[in-house]
């Protein structure tokens, strides 16, 4: 039995990838991480202000190669955006974890301070 030649790759060496009209984009500003011996599994989740949960949309399982392939792309994205447009400041909070300066609950704002010289 012959198998038939391979596809040639596409310009650029990439895999040619198709979007379905199905794939629908979601917008997702948390993601919860966890791991196994064997997968990582990413829990996209959008949490919004007023809600007191997240809701998970999306659920993104790995190999622990493909896992480390995907975070050398995000560096390797990250260092061309901030070379772009300006590194990307991450807000340092008083806590103890950036999850939890990223992430907390909504904050009622601050009540002004009152200037003692002005009354």
């Amino acid at each position: 039995m012959t198998l038939p030649p391979p596809n040639p790759p596409p310009p650029g060496g990439g895999l040619p990838i198709e979007l379905t009209p199905e794939v629908q984009p979601i917008y997702a500003n948390l993601v919860r991480i966890a791991h196994s011996t064997t997968d990582f599994v990413l829990d996209f989740a959008r949490f919004l202000p007023g809600e007191n949960k997240a809701s998970v949309l999306a659920r993104v399982i790995l190999s622990p190669l493909a896992a480390k392939l995907l975070l050398r792309a995000l560096s390797e994205n990250i260092a061309r955006y901030e070379n772009t447009f300006g590194v990307i400041a991450i807000p340092v909070i008083d806590s103890s974890t950036l999850a939890d300066n990223l992430f907390r609950p909504p904050q009622p704002p601050e009540s002004p301070s009152q200037d003692p010289s002005s009354t």
